[in-house]
């Protein structure tokens, strides 16, 4: 049965809101997590050990507890409607990082962090709802372009969260980042639109239809899930190492908290540049071919991160590696927008949100253990291969990723 059509007029409006309140949501993510660690020696003297174990646990804690809430805040979408969730997670979110300018131990932080990924559930759901509104033959341009926003969000916010702590203090930071996420919590509810009707359970055979049972070809949406997981425990990997990596690479002297700044920003901006038209390609030339090469050229550039050890070569292929996300993370998405019905749309985005934050935590632990035995070039190395084994994963089990676009 034809799936209704959205008024263009609808899904465009909500486009251009989202996009909006997704950059301010990927600010209000992303502009603390440079300077927790500093929080945390604030709370009290520790040790160097001490430091890094609370900073580990600290950052961790909110990736394991959305790996385990996006299932129910998709589950939610289905039967309430997305407006509804988007209100709840920037306002929940709100509400914590405002609560978080009080905390004076680590352990209230800890459960402030926690309380942070139960609420981390904005983004995909908004993905979910443009994904639901735009035409499928469309999906790829328009799903690019809305992750345009949270990308360049998180890129600017540890700039914005640094000079804001610069001038005011690291606990009134907290107080602005959750009057952000208010604005955004308004915003979601006054100017989004959704038609939304409660979806009905569907019965198979006596029984309620299972969750891979929706899809015409789960064993798809099982691979595309465990490829944002790989793909995101690649890029978390070098997160934790690439400031360290600048430092040795510049012999410790020099600007290098500006240099690693740099660098850090250097694949969100070619990421922004270029996932908008990748989505555009793989909509009129398939995006399994997309999605083929973007591997590829992730392993081309990834290795040599490893084997040559210049910065200006580091930034480079750097660079290189925004345009190869930028190849990834929104074809995989549109992929699972083409493979699935509207009505679990929801549900999909949610479980690839847990499998992103699962490779985000599982990442970091790879990353600092690689780093911390083999050295820095061998996480990159690592990456690559990683890489490339999900590469020949997706190759083998599935042949229709291989071909041209279908129908």
């Amino acid at each position: 049965m034809a799936e209704e059509a959205v008024p263009q007029t609808q899904w465009r409006q909500n486009l251009v809101v989202l996009w909006g309140c997704t950059f301010v949501a990927g600010i209000a993510f992303s502009e603390v997590s440079p300077f927790l660690a500093l929080f945390i020696s604030q709370m009290g003297h520790y040790s160097h050990q001490q430091l890094n174990f609370y900073s580990g646990i600290v950052y961790g804690i909110s990736y394991m507890v959305t790996a385990f809430m996006a299932p129910l805040w998709g589950h939610l979408a289905v039967k309430r409607g997305h407006r509804i969730i988007l209100l709840c997670t920037a306002g929940g979110m709100a509400i914590i990082y405002i609560l978080t300018g009080f905390v004076n131990n680590v352990w209230l932080l800890f459960l402030a962090r926690a309380g942070i990924g139960m609420f981390s559930g904005y983004i995909p759901n908004a993905q979910a709802l443009v994904a639901g509104q735009v035409p499928r033959e469309k999906s790829g341009k328009i799903l690019g372009t809305l992750l345009t926003g949270s990308t360049s969000g998180v890129l600017i916010g540890p700039v914005i969260g640094g000079i804001l702590a610069h001038i005011f203090s690291i606990r009134l930071t907290f107080f602005i980042t959750g009057v952000l996420l208010i604005i955004v919590a308004i915003m979601s509810w006054v100017l989004v639109r959704e038609d939304y009707a409660p979806v009905k359970t569907v019965v198979h055979r006596g029984k309620q239809k299972g969750f891979f049972q929706q899809f015409s070809n789960p064993k798809l949406i099982m691979v595309l899930l465990t490829s944002t997981l790989i793909v995101q425990l690649g890029n978390s990997s070098i997160f934790p190492i690439i400031s360290l990596y600048v430092k040795q690479l510049m012999h410790g002297r020099g600007a290098i908290t500006v240099v690693a700044g740099i660098i850090s920003a250097l694949p969100g901006i070619s990421n922004i540049m270029a996932a908008p038209r990748l989505g555009q390609y793989g909509d009129r030339h398939g995006s399994g071919r997309v999605l083929v090469w973007g591997y590829l050229f992730a392993v081309v550039v990834y290795f040599p991160q490893g084997l040559f050890e210049s910065l200006i070569v580091l930034g480079v292929l750097r660079f290189l590696v925004g345009i190869s996300d930028a190849a990834l993370f929104p074809t995989i998405q549109t992929l699972l927008t083409k493979n699935s019905p509207r009505a679990a749309l929801s549900s999909v985005f949610a479980w690839n949100q847990s499998f992103q934050a699962l490779g985000s935590m599982f990442g970091a632990l790879v990353g600092g253990g690689v780093a911390g035995v083999f050295g820095y070039n061998a996480v990159f190395i690592t990456t690559a291969c990683m890489l490339l084994i999900n590469f020949l994963i997706l190759w083998f089990t599935e042949p229709s990723l291989r071909g041209k676009k279908r129908s």
